[in-house]
């Protein structure tokens, strides 16, 4: 469905996408994963026709988007990193509008409209003006509005930033329900539990570049351990242990604010650390995740 290789995107002396390969199949989720500035949204904008590229080779749909940009965004869905709905229009009149620009006949625009509004449960707000509306309840109806033309491959950037755990967990449902439907997704996200959730294969970006790739399962057995240890101690306690611990885990991250052990047992550690009697603000043990697999390969976290 897309194929890339050695794909490269420049502002001016600014490189934002620096020689990135990969390739996404039908019916698969794929995610790019990264911080803002990672690079993520502009390789969409390119994917999706938006902005030229830059060097290297894009194919779309087996189309090259210098020179079939009209009939490739035809067959994509896209729905951008903020909404961008008409508020002076109702719900279902935003759906009929945007049909009309893929030349939907109105009869199945209508029809197409209904089962959308059906599917991402805004069927009783069909009439009602969208500016009242939600930030959740908006971002679904802006995912119905890129389904109108049944596309082929759906561009998802940045999801469900700024919504509440509630509306987030409403979208990444009605995302879900399109994998089942065998819809083919990309999406940017910064949030390693929607990667995690949500894609079959990602790559993880950072600085214009791709560092990793694989299902976030394949990641995390590759670059981490299966358990973490996150202890909080008061600061004198931390200045004074000066690696003390390292041999504790098979790898210790220190940040601002807490120490990370990494290891195959976190319970078995926490007892070791407490036998040796040092005083803890707070102790977790937890699964380890995609966001600890940024940490290990690039130093810093994702939100960073």
């Amino acid at each position: 469905m897309i194929h890339a290789r050695g794909l490269v995107k420049r502002f001016s002396d600014f490189t934002a996408v620096d020689g990135i390969d990969f390739d996404v199949v039908a019916g698969e989720a794929f995610g790019f994963l990264g911080p803002n500035g990672a690079g993520k949204t502009s390789t969409m904008r390119m994917i999706g026709c938006a902005s030229p590229v830059t060097a290297g080779q894009l194919t779309v749909l087996g189309m090259d988007p210098r020179t079939h940009a009209s009939v490739i965004k035809a067959r994509l869905g896209v729905v951008p990193q903020h909404d961008n709905l008409d508020a002076e229009i109702t719900v279902l009149e935003n759906l009929l509008m945007y049909a009309r620009y893929f030349d939907v006949p109105s009869a199945v625009a209508r029809q197409r409209a209904a089962e959308l509004l059906d599917f991402v449960q805004l069927a009783q707000r069909a009439d009602d003006a969208v500016e009242p509306l939600s930030g959740g309840m908006k971002r679904r109806l802006t995912i119905a509005r890129a389904l109108i033309n049944e596309p082929d491959v759906i561009l998802l950037d940045e999801p469900t930033t700024g919504l509440d755990p509630q509306a987030r967990h409403a979208i990444w449902d009605r995302l879900y329900r399109l994998k089942r439907r065998g819809a083919t997704l990309l999406l940017t996200t910064h949030y390693m539990d929607e990667a995690e959730q949500l894609c079959d294969r990602l790559v993880i970006m950072d600085g214009g570049k791709i560092i990793a790739e694989g299902s976030p399962r394949q990641l995390i057995d590759r670059y981490s351990t299966r358990e973490v240890l996150e202890l909080r101690m008061p600061d004198d306690v931390r200045a004074r242990l000066d690696g003390d611990l390292s041999a504790l885990a098979d790898r210790v991250q220190a940040l601002p604010d807490r120490l990370q052990f990494y290891t195959s047992d976190a319970e078995h550690v926490l007892e070791r650390v407490r036998a040796m009697g040092l005083p803890l603000d707070s102790a977790l043990v937890r699964r380890t995740t995609l966001e600890d697999v940024f940490l290990q390969l690039t130093g810093h976290t994702l939100v960073e």
